[in-house]
């Protein structure tokens, strides 16, 4: 029997979940027709039956009020409607174009845009594949030609009238596996469709007269595009709002886990492409690592460093030249975070970092990748020092006057003489020493030499990628039993020797040196803007991901602490600490 006492209806209410206890949000783009924004209700009681939350987002372009949105929901849910406006797809309307929602057109693309920077699981529906589609680089066909598949059922929403065939290594499969068939009865409203996915997609089913009918992320990311409208099917289209809420609590999670965590990259190139003079305070197409794709991927820190390339026509043999050009390189980073002072601040420390992450602020330090930066002068060490940086890479591809390289011609050895003062001068100093790149032999020279633990700030395994800038499996536990740490890269060469490398062999590296160092010596150093970046991995955007495929590996939050920096702020405090 139904009840009207609110007292007795709300006495069961929990008003105080813990926050990782708390329903996922999934943001629902409403309809607009007759000055009203509307829903049809079977999207938000599907939403309900699968376990989350429904908001009704009204088709608003405001950009600031749409990462707002974005900010407070878990997952975005594209639902269906009009025709979109062909202008957006660099196209002229053909006879057969339908009517089109001007209202709803900038706002869901925007949103739908800005939802993929920001890693949020999406699920388009009917219009909302196509959505997906014209937003991110694929094409929908205006009016698909008459076939033998009637795509405009006249039947009541809720009855399947055609199949279609999905692919058995997809989501989509996956979500309707209990099925153990391929085939799939579904409801059908349109005469549009995908027509080209585009490159971020790959097409995972299609019905009997080839129209595109579904298409998923093929780039690691939690997006599903559907044709049919699942929301009026009932128990049979349950499923995959249950996918969308499962994701949506996943992403939650990451988000929840960065709040309290402190991530850290511990090496970029960005400062490589300053001279394009590129703009760290926008979304810069060239450029892998600025503050607004650190703030979609809930990135808190990079290590930014001046790269000196070993043999270059721009070296004349003017003494200072290399230190004037390591400081014009420091000079720009200080203009970036001057211009970004709310938003942004440098660090030398872990505890400046943690100051940082607490102010709200993005956090930028410095290091020298090729200590050819010296100039041969162990003095110049202490002007680094005090310029900021927190380390030195002795080498780069190429031997100098500190060490043989891991590309060069073995000239000393390993270390040569000034090498053994500059490591003995960075000790004292509190630089920490990085040998990527090094020669094996410079490698465990600098080992031996070192008083303190050493890096290797972009490295990967040779057990996995047999290439010489990669740590064999004796380095790695020499370097675990001094106390240093390895941060696996992203720079595809180092992943895998043929083909392309995405997150997953990426993760096979950490998982890897794991194994063989512990959880205590690992770590991340993307190389992004040094020709690091990977499928899944892409950019600054999308290092959530990283955090997703821990937390899927069941890492600790405590270890993933460990792995997203903590290790590498671990040694950095100790030679910091360290006294002669």
């Amino acid at each position: 029997m139904r009840q009207y006492d609110l007292n007795a209806i709300l006495a069961d209410v929990h008003q105080n979940f813990p926050v990782a206890q708390r329903r996922p949000v999934i943001g629902i783009t409403g309809n607009y027709n007759e000055l009203t924004c509307k829903l049809g209700e079977g999207y938000y009681k599907q939403v309900v039956a699968a376990g989350g939350v429904p908001m009704i987002i009204p088709p608003v372009s405001d950009k600031t009020v749409l990462a707002d949105t974005l900010d407070r929901i878990d997952a975005l849910l594209l639902s269906g409607g009009a025709d979109i406006n062909p202008l957006y797809c660099g196209e002229e309307p053909v006879p057969g174009l339908g009517g089109i929602n001007c209202e709803r057109d900038l706002p869901e693309l925007l949103i739908t845009r800005m939802a993929y920077n920001r890693q949020l699981p999406i699920l388009g529906i009917c219009r909302g594949i196509q959505t997906l589609a014209v937003a991110l680089d694929g094409k929908v066909d205006q009016d698909i030609k008459l076939t033998n598949v009637k795509h405009s059922q006249d039947a009541d929403r809720s009855e399947p009238t055609h199949s279609v065939s999905i692919e058995k290594n997809s989501t989509l499969y996956n979500i309707y596996s209990g099925s153990q068939t391929s085939t799939l009865y579904v409801n059908s409203f349109h005469h549009q469709a995908v027509s080209d996915a585009g490159p971020r997609f790959r097409v995972v089913a299609r019905a009997a007269d080839n129209v595109i009918e579904a298409i998923e992320s093929s780039e690691f990311k939690s997006i599903l595009g559907v044709q049919w409208h699942p929301e009026c099917l009932g128990e049979d289209g349950l499923p995959l709002f249950q996918w969308l809420v499962n994701e949506a609590k996943k992403f939650k999670d990451v988000k929840c886990l960065h709040h309290h965590i402190l991530t850290l990259d511990t090496h970029c190139d960005t400062p490589m492409f300053f001279p394009q003079n590129v703009n760290f305070s926008a979304r810069d197409p060239r450029i892998l690592v600025d503050l607004h794709k650190m703030t979609e991927g809930r990135q808190d820190a990079t290590i930014m460093v001046a790269y000196l390339p070993q043999n270059s026509e721009q070296w004349k043999g003017v003494k200072g030249e290399k230190r004037a050009f390591a400081d014009d390189i420091f000079d720009k980073i200080e203009q970036i975070v001057d211009a970004n002072a709310n938003y942004l601040a440098l660090a030398r420390t872990p505890q400046q970092l943690w100051d940082n992450k607490r102010a709200g602020k993005k956090s930028i330090m410095m290091g020298i990748e090729n200590g050819l930066a010296l100039d041969g002068d162990i003095s110049n060490i202490k002007h680094f020092k005090d310029r900021g940086i927190v380390y030195v890479t002795l080498c780069h591809n190429g031997d100098n006057d500190i060490c043989d390289s891991a590309r060069g011609n073995e000239t000393f050895g390993g270390v040569s003489a000034f090498g053994r003062q500059v490591i003995e001068e960075m000790n004292r100093l509190g630089v920490m020493v990085d040998l990527s790149h090094a020669h094996e032999r410079s490698f465990y020279d600098a080992l031996e030499l070192s008083k303190t633990p050493i890096v290797c700030s972009h490295s990967s395994a040779r057990a996995l990628c047999d290439h010489p800038r990669n740590l064999t499996d004796d380095q790695m536990r020499a370097l675990a039993a001094k106390g240093g740490v390895c941060q696996i890269t992203l720079y595809n060469g180092f992943l895998k020797k043929d083909g392309e490398a995405t997150i997953l062999d990426a993760m096979q590296h950490l998982d890897h040196a794991i194994q063989v160092m512990g959880i205590d010596h690992v770590g991340l150093g993307t190389d992004f803007d040094g020709d690091g970046g990977i499928r899944g991995l892409a950019n600054s955007s999308e290092l959530t991901n990283f955090t997703r495929q821990l937390l899927a590996r069941r890492y600790s939050d405590a270890d993933i602490q460990k792995i997203w920096g903590g290790n590498f702020l671990r040694v950095m405090q100790q030679v910091q600490d360290y006294k002669l």
